[in-house]
């Protein structure tokens, strides 16, 4: 497999959108420079003009805001989802199905908002305008959340056979206010991490340097925020008051709020860059209205802009595959007649066929991050159900399931560290030509270790349904495990999937090929609860009470596990298939 091109990993954070879920695809940042070079790729490029280093120092007052926003925003996203599913059953009093595959959906809205969210401030209101209408959305959410939770009547245990039906119109509210919190983080995540990047002169070396320092200082923010959720607000929400613990959520918003527009005055805006998808459209429709012209053999008749005063983006080699798209650059008599046509609906540059190849290249390698993002999603749920039927008992502390997401967020920084400090290392040692893993052989690993963690899962699953049957539950720490590998998972996945897609995009489109990426979490959410929804109901035509009943203890949880694990096996191998004849991209200077 190859590598694609990409300029250093820590360059990589242009119109980033944020992404809370699998938190920890901001340890892209974190990866070593070295890392993201492609000999293949870059053999083509020009060196880079000497940068301008004379420049007004950035105010470092509107990059520890937006650093103290995330946290707070960290912290109040992680303090609904991490134990939602947990909420959504015991006191809405939703089935063990119904409920996992609920915060599947929502997890995937809340991933799938920042592409609309990305949109809407590149092309029209910016990132400034964006952040403060998400922030105003997210506060007014989280408030009806917390009302809703106060209203809620709280049995002491929900027992799996009769369950006392929560009020419809609380029940409705939430769920309303639930998804108005996703809209508002969405909208959030699209924006916020950028506009942190526009507060930086590109054109400066040192304020480039201080702006890895401010990421690096922001996946810092994000970590607290995960842990600070993980154990001290479920903590809150499981033994003193759901709606003490929604109120601390809700009131970190709220100052995040507040510290925004207190410091409009500090920050440093621009304006929308417009939008790189009608250059996509314009290809499409040129090729059509050029049907009936033949491509030429020599590709250098197609149409490309030639002057070298013209260097507004680097131009794309021209590549054989998908040749119907060529049409779009054939100069035809009539695209003569009406002089140069950059950019028409009727005769386009090779660099912009070029660029929708991309796109179609990467599909099927976003395809498989699809059923991968399905897999992970069990960290939000139904690895949650399986520990809250296990002794959380550790000594005389109660852990709560939902704090092991926490956990896994550390694994994630360990193995990010063990990758970038022994393995990457080691891998130059053992290859002749001094070479390391490349980003698909990386993802691919990524694949593969998802595999390992759903075996797991549903090992697990089978020792603890004989632990019941034996009457001695087994300890949630046997949980550790699995949590392990899908850490590893997410840390050779994941974040190598962010930079590679950032690497393979144009100039054009890094904003939205990045957010492209992150779309996997989103459709596997989906996906995720599409699949447990559908086995759910029929294993209990089959068999009552299913695979996967209200009790635990009476279904098959584990032959859920074994089918993700068949899937994983199976989108493994497509990858392979596909990765092994991906074309990088080239970029030729006139």
């Amino acid at each position: 497999m190859e590598e694609g091109a990409g300029a250093h990993t820590s360059l990589l954070v242009k119109n980033l959108p944020i992404t809370d879920g699998p938190m920890l695809t901001y340890l892209a940042f974190f990866q070593d420079d070295a890392s993201s070079h492609d000999e293949e790729s870059q053999s083509l490029l020009e060196p880079h003009q000497g940068l301008q280093l004379k420049s007004k120092c950035p105010d470092w007052r509107a990059p520890t805001l937006i650093l103290g926003l995330e946290c707070l925003e960290s912290m109040a996203f992680n303090g609904i989802g991490t134990n939602l599913v947990v909420y959504l059953r015991l006191v809405l009093h939703g089935g063990i199905a119904s409920s996992a595959s609920t915060v599947s959906l929502w997890y995937g809205t809340s991933f799938f908002v920042p592409i609309l969210g990305a949109a809407l401030a590149d092309t029209y209101w910016g990132n400034y305008k964006t952040i403060l209408i998400s922030l105003i959305m997210y506060l007014i959410g989280m408030v009806l959340i917390t009302v809703t939770t106060f209203m809620a009547y709280t049995p002491a245990l929900c027992n799996e056979i009769s369950c006392l039906s929560s009020n419809g119109f609380q029940t409705t509210l939430f769920f309303a206010a639930l998804y108005l919190t996703a809209v508002g983080c969405g909208g959030l995540r699209s924006a916020l991490l950028p506009f942190g990047a526009d507060q930086f002169n590109n054109e400066n070396s040192l304020d480039m340097q201080k702006r890895r320092n401010f990421f690096s200082s922001f996946y810092i923010c994000v970590i607290f925020g995960v842990i600070t959720s993980g154990t001290i607000i479920v903590w809150v929400q499981e033994n003193v008051s759901w709606t003490i613990g929604y109120g601390i959520a809700t009131a970190c918003i709220g100052l995040a709020l507040i510290g925004f527009v207190v410091g409009t005055p500090v920050f440093r805006q621009h304006k929308p860059s417009g939008s790189p998808v009608k250059n996509i459209f314009q290809v499409i429709v040129a090729s059509f209205r050029n049907l009936g012209l033949e491509v030429p053999v020599d590709s250098s008749l197609l149409y490309e802009v030639r002057s070298k005063t013209t260097q507004r983006r680097p131009k794309l080699a021209h590549s054989d595959d998908f040749r119907f798209l060529d049409k779009a650059a054939i100069i035809s008599d009539q695209s003569l007649a009406n002089g140069s046509c950059e950019g028409s609906w009727r005769l386009c540059t090779v660099t912009q066929v070029e660029e929708l190849k991309i796109l179609i290249r990467l599909l099927p390698i976003w395809v498989t991050g699809i059923l991968f993002g399905a897999a992970i999603s069990q960290m939000h749920t139904t690895f949650i159900q399986q520990g809250t039927v296990m002794n959380t008992k550790i000594g005389s502390v109660s852990i709560p399931p939902a704090s092991l997401y926490s956990f896994e967020v550390i694994c994630v920084t360990l193995w990010v560290l063990v990758v970038n400090k022994v393995i990457v290392p080691a891998t130059r040692t053992c290859f002749t030509n001094g070479a390391e893993l490349t980003q698909l052989q990386r993802i691919g690993i990524g694949r593969f270790l998802m595999i390992f963690a759903m075996a797991l899962a549903a090992l697990l699953e089978m020792k603890r349904l004989e632990s019941v049957q034996a009457g001695e539950p087994l300890s949630i720490v046997w949980q550790l495990p699995q949590y392990i590998v899908i850490a590893g998972a997410e840390c050779f996945a994941i974040i190598t999937q962010l930079e590679f897609f950032h690497g393979q995009a144009p100039d054009s489109m890094k904003s939205m090929l990045t957010a492209f990426a992150l779309l996997t979490t989103a459709l596997g959410n989906y996906l995720s609860s599409a699949i447990i929804t559908f086995l759910a109901s029929v294993t209990r035509v089959w068999h009552s009470p299913g695979w996967i009943p209200d009790d635990l203890n009476q279904g098959h949880l584990d032959y859920y596990y074994w089918c993700l694990t068949a899937l994983s096996l199976a989108n493994f191998f497509i990858f392979v298939y596909f990765a092994s004849k991906y074309k990088l991209k080239k970029v030729v200077v006139n």
